[in-house]
């Protein structure tokens, strides 16, 4: 099988307890120098000092930085998937509930580390932009999964269309507030634009359609 030549190779998966601990802790590391400085300005010895490991057991798991990179991706990504889901999971039983856990875990997972998703997007290009699209696919089918037993109470014609609808802009809100100039920083602050989102989702739902499609 040929490899996809614009496509980094895998870096090798820890095996062992104790491997594994050592490369969360060097990607916690990668990904904290990231937000401070830049991807461009971290380097391996410096994510190795920062871990507390040698910078050969870092190139024992990775071939270069791009794979480190790939790996900080993934594992970000992986992390506001699990996030999402733990909150939709305990969310109150009810349609409020599950759009107030929605938009209130998002902004947060955005809200982390909001500065280096635009450059992993930036600099990572089609690749970032197809993992980033699957992990958005994921969260969306989360929502729908943890709405559907309240999809009686919507009001809108089509009560799935309707959530695709919320789903897509509660999301876009969140990632927009994560690259404006001027974003909601601060617990409060992000509390209240997070009820303000799900208010609006809600108000949404419950509104008959203003206008009818004719056949």
């Amino acid at each position: 099988m040929t490899e996809d030549p614009d496509r980094p190779a895998s870096y090798r998966e820890p095996r062992q307890a104790r491997s594994a601990a050592t490369l969360a802790r060097v990607l916690l590391a990668a990904e904290e120098i990231a937000v401070s400085v830049g991807l461009e300005e971290m380097t391996i010895a410096g994510v190795a000092e920062r871990a507390g490991v040698s910078v050969g057991t870092i190139y024992r798991r990775f071939e270069d930085k791009e794979q480190l990179i790939t790996a900080l991706s993934e594992r970000m990504l992986e992390r506001r998937e699990e996030y999402v889901a733990e909150r939709l999971r305990t969310a109150d039983p009810s349609l409020d509930g599950v759009l107030d856990a929605y938009a209130h875990a998002l902004l947060q997972s955005f809200a982390d580390s909001s500065s280096l998703f635009p450059e992993l997007l930036r600099t990572r290009g089609s690749r970032s932009l197809e993992r980033g699209s699957r992990t958005i696919t994921k969260i969306h089918r989360l929502l729908l999964e943890a709405a559907a037993p309240y999809t009686a109470q919507i009001r809108r014609s089509e009560p799935q269309a309707a959530l695709d609808t919320v789903a897509r802009a509660v999301l876009g809100a969140c990632f927009h507030n994560s690259v404006r100039p001027d974003p909601a920083t601060g617990e409060a602050a992000r509390r209240r634009y997070a009820d303000e989102l799900s208010d609006m989702a809600i108000a949404y739902l419950l509104t008959p359609d203003r206008r009818r499609t004719t056949a």
